[in-house]
């Protein structure tokens, strides 16, 4: 398999929730749902780096389109990480977050492994890592 992941969809309760949560608290580039003319779906596709994007799908819809059962929801089976260039832009995502309305599980620390960090979950507890690797520094911008 040649590594060409170019999305990452999210199961949602409530897209137009989701969706304003993203797109105006968090400020992430769309163009707002689509595909609402089909019975299941509406979506919404924010645009990342190249290449990446990323969908907010109602999970009802993802089990439907899968023929899986909808499962109750758990925070701790993945986590989304943005990386970003300073121990500053760590704190202005998570307070930019949590002005949106996501839930700050672990606010801004030095991390074990010499990085500075947090954690918060979005309105529908999708868990998120803000996070400055000084090993990466310089690859995202300071």
């Amino acid at each position: 398999m040649k590594p060409r992941i170019t999305v990452i969809t999210l199961g949602v309760d409530n897209l137009e929730r989701s969706l304003a949560f993203y797109k105006d608290g968090l400020g992430l580039p769309t163009e707002g749902i689509i595909g609402q003319e089909f019975e299941h779906g509406a979506v919404a596709f924010f645009d990342l780096q190249a290449g990446l994007r990323f969908a907010i799908w109602e999970r009802r819809n993802i089990a439907h389109d899968t023929g899986l059962d909808v499962t109750p929801p758990s925070a701790t089976e993945m986590t989304i990480g943005h990386n970003v260039g300073s121990k500053a832009e760590v704190d202005e995502v998570t307070k930019q977050a949590e002005l949106a309305g996501a839930v700050i599980t672990v606010p801004p620390h030095e991390t074990f492994w010499g990085g500075y960090g947090a954690y918060f979950q979005d309105p529908d507890g999708h868990l998120w890592e803000v996070v400055w690797n000084p090993a990466w520094d310089g690859e995202f911008g300071a």
